[in-house]
């Protein structure tokens, strides 16, 4: 059920999921390769969110699973049969992966290291003082070192989605997951947070993008999946589904975003 763990990073196959009448994810396959930058484009509506809330378990998928590293997210399997794992499994299972919301998603009442550093001392993972050494570190990489005694609401939409990058990267994960994370911001703020997804890229990790960037899907990522209407319809490198589209539903996507 499963390819090489040395190889695949994230393992998507036969995804269902469905909000009442309507069909999100219709039998979604796919393979996301260690070290990967993979960046996933659509319509909205297309099930793209879903999908990638689908990986950590945050969307429990009607059908089909998630594998990381070779193992299953969120689920057991028991005589060819899924069943839900206990909560506290799934949630240690999620310090694996980091996830950068659309909406920034950060502790209003805390300063920005305090939003840093909350989750590995919530989980356990290390000291206070280590846990705040290594924030100061994130935060210089993201370019915030001055702002770590400060609190969301005294900064701009684009320091709000760097330090929720930060926080993503505390855990050290070796996926991180970026749901739309310009979608929230005002246009002359979007370079920098690309440009801190961007120093990311190469350096080891798995990224995994729904963005509606294409001109950043064509610079950055080493692979492009196209989604519609829940259903993968086209993938490959971005040069292939940018520039060489072969799918018309894919054409017309591009043609009236580019």
């Amino acid at each position: 059920m499963s390819t090489p763990v040395t190889d695949t990073a994230v393992e998507i196959r036969n995804a269902h999921k469905s909000f009442g009448a309507k069909k999100v994810l219709d039998g979604v396959d796919l393979t996301i390769p260690r070290g990967s930058v993979t960046a996933i484009l659509g319509p909205s509506g297309s099930g793209k969110s879903t999908l990638l809330r689908a990986i950590n378990h945050l969307e429990k998928l009607d059908e089909g699973y998630v594998r990381i590293d070779g193992e299953l997210i969120g689920v057991r399997a028991d005589r060819k049969r899924l069943h839900e794992l206990p909560e506290k499994r799934i949630l240690r299972q999620r310090q694996r992966i980091g996830f950068v919301f659309q909406n920034f998603n950060l502790f209003p009442h805390l300063t920005v290291t305090e939003n840093v550093v909350e989750a590995p001392l919530a989980a356990k993972l290390t000291t206070k003082a280590q846990a705040q050494a290594r924030a100061s570190d994130l935060l210089a990489r993201v370019g915030l070192s001055d702002k770590a005694d400060a609190y969301p609401r005294q900064l701009s939409g684009g320091q709000q989605q760097r330090v929720a990058i930060a926080r993503a990267l505390a855990l050290e994960p070796d996926i991180i997951l970026f749901d739309e994370p310009t979608s929230a911001l005002d246009p002359e703020l979007v370079g920098e947070v690309l440009q801190t997804i961007r120093t990311l890229a190469g350096g080891g990790r798995t990224l995994i993008v729904v963005t509606h960037e294409i001109a950043f899907a064509r610079e950055v990522a080493d692979h492009v999946v196209f989604l519609s209407d829940g259903v993968v319809v086209e993938q490959g490198a971005p040069e292939e589904v940018l520039d060489a589209p072969q799918n018309q539903r894919t054409r017309d996507f591009l043609s009236r975003v580019l």
